[in-house]
């Protein structure tokens, strides 16, 4: 075992209990919002500024739009989890995106294959079916285990959240690339930065409970 892959799987156990506190406190859930949308911030404006170099007009309108992304998705994130069923739903999308991440790496490393897109020479058609499959099978899991009921709209909700996951990944990579960065940080041993561990939870997230919402 890599000394980069054993840093993973210790980062990634402290994350999954991070995960588990975040739910069942909001105090909790709030300040790692606060620190996580403050490190994506600082992660993006690093990655902008190479890109954009002295263009500084681009450089403002790129960070501003993020600013108020990041702003959005966290202030949204924290309203619906004020409400318990709101929470356990969001919850529930969140750990999909975890598990699109999940597919796409294992079933990347196993089957490997044809490349998916020249934006991230990692990503194959093998990850990409993967995240897919891993994303229905936990949500579907995760779905009938909390209202012991099953519906065709589940795969729907699982398949967009994939989806999305999946786009905003290779978005991040594609920055990545321009950048000619490896990671957007080193704040997460094995991970690199906020922005590698939430890449696809910042669209995928959104876009399942969006159809989550108008479906359900």
């Amino acid at each position: 075992m890599t000394k980069n892959l054993k840093n993973r799987i210790i980062t990634s156990f402290f994350l999954l209990i991070l995960l588990f506190l975040m739910l069942i406190n909001n105090f909790i859930l709030t300040y790692f919002l606060i620190v996580g949308g403050i490190f994506s911030l600082l992660e993006f404006f690093k990655i902008i500024k190479i890109i954009f170099k002295d263009k500084i007009i681009k450089q403002f309108s790129y960070n501003l739009f993020f600013i108020v992304y990041i702003f959005i998705f966290c202030s949204f994130f924290l309203f619906f989890s004020l409400f318990l069923n709101l929470k356990i739903l969001i919850f529930l999308i969140l750990i999909t995106c975890i598990f699109s991440d999940i597919g796409g790496y294992i079933f990347g490393k196993i089957f490997k294959g044809k490349k998916l897109t020249s934006l991230s020479p990692n990503k194959t058609f093998s990850g990409a079916f993967g995240s897919i499959i891993l994303s229905i099978s936990s949500f579907s899991i995760l779905i009938y285990y909390s209202t012991k009921n099953f519906d065709w709209y589940f795969i729907i909700i699982a398949f967009t959240t994939s989806l999305f996951c999946q786009i905003g990944d290779l978005f991040f990579s594609y920055l990545k690339r321009k950048s000619l960065l490896k990671d957007t940080g080193n704040f997460l041993p094995g991970h690199g930065g906020i922005l590698d561990r939430i890449d696809g939870i910042l669209l995928g997230l959104p876009a399942g409970t969006i159809s989550l919402l108008i479906i359900y």
